[in-house]
């Protein structure tokens, strides 16, 4: 059997990790596995792993630290946090951070296997993205669908709400797409602020060249620079060839910056420089390149108050202010959580091979009513898990996960 992918599972419960690497071995994939954080990640400094998969209670560091460590020796590791505690805060800031997903305990053995090989799959696009020679090859036309009160096409794999609040969001995206303005997206993790983006050169006159995007949340200045700009060989160590950055692989075309407030004060001036000049060197080199994008950046910290804190450059934050859009959370978007439902249990049915009718009308007051701290990505999780526990039938409140059933308890506590 070929092997997909090396996995590290990292987790100081030796049943556990026995039961995840035989389990993934089964199904092609290799593993090893570490009893604790520090010897997790020495062996990924020694070893070379596609996907880590890490417990976020360790002995001697959390899952958090592991995830940062991780990412900064290979931004492109897949990290999937496992949690006991069902805590959605962990699992929003594990994100924001760089994870790739949660899994929350007691582990589904086909529940991790789901995710893994959803990682395994966004791995290999991002693989053939990075290649400098991909946004010249032809690519089949993706099916759009067409909104005409706001003149905007988007994608099939992307469900266009119709509450209000989304609604101004998307007649803004129609007045600016067709501009070459600088874009700021504001918005809580989940929200969207990526496929905002897409939306928007999707309907430029840019939307034959490449969208890049990048997530400047968990990377060091080091890598943050050598990540926009590239580097040439023996830049720094690690530096074993020439590498194009994000700015050389969105000539043409659109780059986006997620989490653009994280970037270090040394990068932001660079930053600033490229954008002025429209110039860009190549971290250890000398040629100067000519480069024509459009930037689109997102961020959850308001970057005018993040200026006047004196934590991110006033003149960066004004040539990234040509205009700025805000995404609501999905809590103020309650007519869009029906169809929603509907569209993420349709994705999962595909996915699994169900022909799971739909949900218990219980569940469907409890997603009314639910915060959703995590938004969509949260509610996307939550209904994949939901479909992976019912074989059939519909959905009902017993497969939710803990922090839902939780939230209804003490819901119906203060009510009695």
């Amino acid at each position: 059997m070929k092997v997909k992918s090396r996995v590290l599972i990292i987790d100081d419960d030796l049943d556990m990790c026995v039961l995840l690497s035989k389990f993934l071995e089964k199904k092609g994939y290799e593993t090893a596995t570490a009893h604790s954080a520090s010897k997790g990640i020495q062996k990924f400094k020694d070893e070379d792993f596609d996907i880590v998969i890490c417990d976020f209670r360790l002995g001697d560091k959390d899952g958090k630290k592991v995830l940062v460590k991780v990412k900064e020796i290979k931004p492109s590791t897949i990290v999937i946090i496992i949690t006991g505690y069902s805590d959605i805060k962990i699992a929003v800031d594990v994100i924001k951070h760089g994870a790739f997903d949660y899994i929350t305990k007691p582990l589904i053995p086909d529940e991790v296997l789901s995710v893994v090989e959803k990682a395994r799959k966004e791995m290999e696009k991002a693989e053939a993205a990075s290649k400098e020679e991909e946004p010249s090859k032809p690519t089949p036309k993706e099916e759009k669908h067409y909104d005409e009160e706001t003149d905007i096409h988007f994608s099939q794999d992307y469900l266009m709400g119709q509450d209000e609040s989304i609604r101004k969001v998307y007649h803004q995206v129609g007045v600016v797409a067709n501009t070459n303005y600088s874009v700021i997206l504001y918005g809580e993790s989940g929200t969207g602020k990526e496929v905002i983006a897409k939306t928007i050169h999707e309907n430029s006159p840019r939307k034959k060249a490449p969208f890049i995007a990048m997530d400047c949340g968990t990377l060091s200045k080091e890598l943050a620079g050598s990540e926009l700009f590239g580097h040439v060989k023996g830049a720094f160590t690690g530096a074993i060839s020439d590498k194009a950055g994000h700015f050389e692989l969105a000539n043409g075309g659109t780059l986006f910056l997620d989490e653009v407030a994280n970037l270090s004060a040394e990068v932001q001036a660079l930053l600033l420089r490229v954008i002025q000049e429209r110039k860009y060197k190549r971290i250890g080199g000398t040629k100067e390149n000519d480069v024509d994008v459009r930037i689109i950046v997102a961020s959850n910290e308001n970057l005018r108050e993040a200026y006047k804190k004196g934590k991110f450059r006033e003149d960066l934050y004004h040539r990234f202010n040509e205009f700025s859009i805000k995404l609501p959370p999905l809590r103020e978007r309650k007519d869009d959580i029906i169809p929603f439902a509907e569209f993420f249990l349709n994705k999962a049915n595909k996915e699994l091979k169900r022909k799971i009718k739909g949900y218990d009308p219980e569940v469907i007051e409890i997603f009314k009513s639910y915060p959703w701290p995590g938004n969509l990505r949260e509610f996307r999780n939550v209904v994949r898990r939901a479909a992976l526990l019912t074989p059939s039938g519909l959905i009902d409140k017993k497969v939710l996960p803990w922090e839902i059933a939780q939230y209804v308890k003490e819901e119906e506590s203060q009510k009695s």
